[in-house]
């Protein structure tokens, strides 16, 4: 049964928090910038709300998710739409029993309650509108107010906040006075090819070290190109990659590089083939008749 709890008055039900499989897996610096920004040294201080950027698939909610675990918090993730209102982020009416009107709190308020650590999860993709309702949050304030329930609510002292952000996709420009409010920026970067490795075989504990080192090669070859394929999309490629051959009852024959290509087409784009490894030479020689050729018509036009 949902917790309640009685806050001037009203009656709220609370959310409960995220119960999840996210292990961080990687560059560990990324977890101590985040637990630094969550750090309190003094009574007088107070905690930062993070922002964490980076291209999606790169494991910005499972670093926000694992880090507030790790402090052993309760986690809460509120997914951000455009459709987002303030009432969704703060206290929602329902209509309960006997046609009464029952209030619930979000994900957000919740974890203001509980002293847990709340998750705004792809923050850029809220309007202005949604965003101003956190500004007295995000400050000294520490608090929000419903208007919906008229109440208004103090952040407990263990209260964390962060947002994730995509670096490459926004549906609303975030206004200054909210940017000054997220601090810092944590950036998340396409992992080296040790812990993408480590990342993959974590995912995807039964597959054989030959296929996770030849999805590897193929990251780590659009990584160098500047592609925006993810650690993500490897782990979808391996997964549907064995569920065919599970499929045809061909699950511990020896890597097959065509089939790894059509399941990169599957879960990508044809062009993405290119940098798998039995493809990445020809790429290269490919590249390199293009520059020749393009050489030689600016001679001749010369």
């Amino acid at each position: 049964m949902s917790e309640k709890i009685t806050i001037s008055g009203i009656d709220l039900t609370l959310t409960e928090p995220a119960d999840v499989s996210m292990e961080w897996v990687g560059n560990e610096d990324l977890i101590n910038e985040l637990k630094a920004a969550w750090l309190v040294v003094d009574d007088n201080d107070l905690p930062l709300n993070p922002r964490i950027l980076g291209k999606p698939g790169v494991g910005k909610t499972t670093l926000a998710y694992a880090s507030g675990k790790r402090m052993k918090k309760d986690v809460y993730i509120f997914q951000c739409t455009m459709d987002t209102r303030p009432e969704d982020l703060l206290i929602t009416p329902v209509i309960a029993s006997g046609n009464k009107i029952s209030y619930v709190a979000s994900s957000l308020v919740t974890a203001m309650i509980k002293g847990g650590v709340c998750l705004l999860d792809e923050g850029n993709r809220m309007s202005e509108k949604s965003w101003a309702s956190l500004a007295a949050l995000m400050d000294k304030r520490r608090y929000i107010e419903s208007i919906i329930a008229g109440i208004r609510i103090y952040a407990h002292e263990d209260f964390r906040l962060c947002v994730t952000m995509n670096s490459d996709s926004s549906t609303y420009e975030i206004p200054e006075y909210i940017q000054s409010r997220l601090q810092p920026k944590i950036y998340i970067d396409f992992p080296n090819r040790v812990d993408e490795l480590k990342i993959l075989n974590y995912n995807l504990p039964f597959a054989s070290d030959e296929i996770l080192e030849y999805c590897v090669d193929f990251l780590q070859n659009s990584h160098k190109h500047d592609e925006p394929y993810t650690v993500r999309d490897g782990i979808n490629i391996l997964r549907y990659y064995m569920k065919t051959r599970e499929l045809d009852g061909r699950k511990k024959e020896k890597l097959d590089y065509k089939e790894f290509d059509i399941a990169t087409i599957h879960i990508l784009e044809e062009a993405a083939t290119k940098y798998c490894p039995n493809n990445y030479k020809q790429f290269l020689e490919q590249l390199e008749k293009d520059a020749l050729a393009s050489d030689f018509l600016n001679k001749f036009r010369e």
